[in-house]
């Protein structure tokens, strides 16, 4: 089996970015898919894939490992690596179903066929009031989902704010986060994201003010640049802490495996490598017993290709679904995603267990604009 061509689909999501998809064409008929959206750029995340077409034509797309091996680049940059991951999804995809079987039978077979998801109600809010974030919140409580997150800081994007007294700029967030724990009541989970907003004694005043509504995990208060400034918040809050959305490569994990420095990491298959690199960084967390929430704020392809992967893990903890992002969702793929009581139910078909839907993708296709021009554009 030969490597025929590898191009990229763009279908338009919304205000918050799009769905940006790798495809592998091959001489044996067989199209692998995988998705690399949210690198920060599409065009040059599909300047690096038509460069991946250049290089790959005519290799067997089954070698996958060498063809990961020869493509890292340790300085390409978020695009590159986000490209790269979403190349070596389709690989998978396309050695899967060349045998027949789902992913999740060549990693070792699945020890869950439902995984629990958390729904991320922010790329759907865009009445960023209190009561805005409560209705949402609300909603997803009552399609089934048991976790809900929010990320309630909008007023702290600046450097030059207030950090303490009755109008530091972290108080509409608190107020934001206290109306959302009393729309959904206790019985549903309740996790923030602060975008690493943060300095460390500001993050620890706030951790302590949300003390009262019980979070489910406090995220990225600080940047996972500093993982001894998220080992200092941790231990002066109640809240579990998460981190590591935005690394790539197991190397890059050290800081998170090698000590405990946060109680859950979320590596995110668009960005941190792919799927064999994602099972990688799961198995080096369970050395230091840290938990494992994927970061998926994207996608159905990438929720399926995550699910793959994490339903063989022991140290799976929660997949993110991005809830209420278009109401064509469960349209783009066929068979269509599974939801029930607010878990994913694992496909068994092959591959990662599902294609895109033709008809789908061409009522929302992305063209000409969001190309890159892969001849100008140099990488790592």
């Amino acid at each position: 089996m030969r490597i025929v061509s590898i191009s990229t689909l763009i279908v338009h999501v919304n205000h918050r970015g799009d769905w940006l998809h790798v495809v592998v064409d091959t001489d044996a008929g067989i199209t692998g898919v995988g998705e690399a959206s949210h690198s920060g750029n599409d065009a040059l995340c599909a300047a690096a894939v038509a460069q991946f077409d250049g290089i790959l034509e005519g290799d067997d797309p089954r070698e996958i490992a060498r063809i990961r091996q020869a493509l890292r680049r340790k300085d390409g940059g978020r695009a590159y690596n986000t490209a790269l991951s979403g190349l070596e999804q389709a690989l998978w995809d396309v050695l899967a179903q060349s045998l027949g079987v789902p992913l999740h039978v060549l990693l070792g077979g699945a020890v869950r066929d439902r995984l629990r998801l958390y729904a991320n109600i922010n790329r759907h809010v865009t009445d960023r009031s209190p009561d805005g974030f409560a209705r949402a919140a609300r909603q997803a409580a009552e399609e089934g989902f048991t976790a809900v997150k929010m990320a309630p800081f909008d007023e702290m994007r600046h450097p030059y704010r207030y950090r303490t007294g009755p109008k530091a700029d972290w108080r509409p967030g608190v107020e934001r986060v206290r109306a959302v724990r009393k729309a959904i009541g206790d019985g549903v989970e309740l996790a923030v994201d602060c975008h690493s907003r943060m300095e460390v004694s500001e993050a620890i005043v706030v951790g302590q003010e949300l003390a009262e509504v019980n979070l489910f995990w406090y995220e990225e208060p600080v940047t996972y640049m500093d993982p001894k400034g998220l080992a200092a918040v941790g231990g002066s809050v109640p809240q579990p802490i998460a981190s590591a959305e935005s690394v790539f490569g197991i190397e890059a994990f050290l800081p998170f495996t090698a000590e405990r420095c946060v109680d859950v990491i979320m590596p995110d298959v668009k960005h941190c490598g792919g799927i064999l690199e994602l099972n990688e960084i799961a198995a080096a967390a369970r050395m230091r017993q840290v938990l494992v929430a994927p970061h998926n704020p994207a996608g159905p392809l990438s929720t399926a290709a995550t699910a793959q992967a994490a339903s063989t893990w022991s140290n799976f903890y929660i997949l993110e679904f991005a809830w209420g992002e278009v109401d064509w969702r469960c349209e783009l793929l066929s068979p269509a995603e599974r939801i029930e009581e607010g878990h994913l139910i694992l496909s068994k078909e092959p591959g990662t267990g599902h294609r895109l839907n033709a008809q789908t993708v061409e009522t929302h296709r992305v063209t000409g604009a969001s190309m890159a021009d892969s001849s100008k554009v140099q990488f790592g």
